[in-house]
């Protein structure tokens, strides 16, 4: 089971704090740290002080982390043009000598657009499967030869196609609880599929959907990774397990039903449910990023006991 770390810096972090975390990650023995792609806060915080940009952050830290992967939960779609994105990412690969995924997805929070003069199209899921058919497209276009893509919401003629990220494939990921369209996507275009903050029962289901889809398509469902996406809460014992939940204003009983909260040994027993299903990447939500010995007590009493 690999355990990432995954951070939401709309709600408060500066490029400063994100890079001890992600320093911290590394030296952890986690497996990699991701983020969210958002430009304005949500709940009561005030998001100070103010958002940062995903594909900025991790070229930053591409530069100053040296094993950890690196990636999004999940890149807006409606954030950048595909052309662009693929340039980005393929940019970050080559700066972290070959360690970014991409996770892409529709987009849902329309303030965050409204906030920053964001166009918020209706059709959101046809420009999503067109911008992954052109990112793929770009990267997997063989150098000397050109790409060109006619579509409904995007048009590119003669592309050079360049530049290549440093993987010979950059791993694609796609989530959500669609129950048709989504699982279509991951089935054509995901190297992995990401549940977030599910339960059980709705794990076991949409995995279901996903696998399904990918046979239907002719691909085999174990090429596929599985992951989930679950907020994390851990203690040594009741006090400090509500001191954390206290912390980014979360109540223990809920965060047990829908997170991975309580002592090590409760939240490695949830993890196993998830295992069971097929899970074998949990990205850990941490809301807190000033709370390091959260990240260290996860590394040596739950990831220890996963390996």
């Amino acid at each position: 089971m690999d355990l990432r770390i995954f951070t939401e810096p709309q709600q408060g972090a500066d490029y400063e704090t994100l890079l001890t975390v992600a320093k911290a990650t590394e030296d952890l023995g986690f497996d990699a740290f991701f983020r969210s792609d958002h430009y304005l806060h949500m709940g009561s915080v005030t998001g100070l002080p103010g958002p940062t940009d995903a594909w900025i952050t991790l070229a930053g830290l591409a530069r100053e982390t040296r094993r950890i992967r690196l990636g999004t939960l999940m890149t807006a779609a409606t954030f950048r043009l595909p052309g662009v994105l693929a340039i980005q990412v393929a940019q970050v690969d080559q700066m972290s000598g070959g360690r970014v995924e991409l996770g892409l997805g529709a987009a849902w929070y329309e303030a965050e657009h409204t906030a920053y003069g964001i166009p918020f199209p209706k059709e959101k899921f046809g420009r999503l499967e067109e911008q992954l058919d052109i990112v793929t497209g770009l990267w997997g276009t063989e150098t000397g030869k050109t790409f060109s893509y006619e579509g409904k919401y995007y048009r590119l003629a003669d592309s050079p196609a360049l530049p290549k990220p440093a993987q010979p494939k950059v791993p694609v990921l796609i989530g959500g609880l669609g129950a048709t369209r989504t699982p279509r996507l991951a089935a054509r275009y995901a190297d992995e599929f990401n549940i977030p903050f599910a339960s059980l029962a709705d794990t076991e289901r949409q995995f279901g959907r996903v696998r399904a889809a990918a046979e239907e398509a002719g691909r085999s469902a174990d090429d596929l990774v599985y992951s989930n996406a679950l907020v994390a809460c851990v203690g040594r014992d009741d006090a400090e397990v509500a001191r954390r939940a206290a912390a980014i204003g979360r109540d223990v009983d809920e965060l047990k039903e829908n997170g991975l909260a309580g002592s090590p040994a409760e939240v490695v027993d949830k993890i196993g449910r998830y295992a069971a299903l097929g899970s074998s990447r949990v990205y850990l939500q941490i809301l807190d990023l000033h709370d390091l010995d959260h990240l260290e007590l996860i590394s040596s009493q739950v990831q220890s006991q996963l390996d």
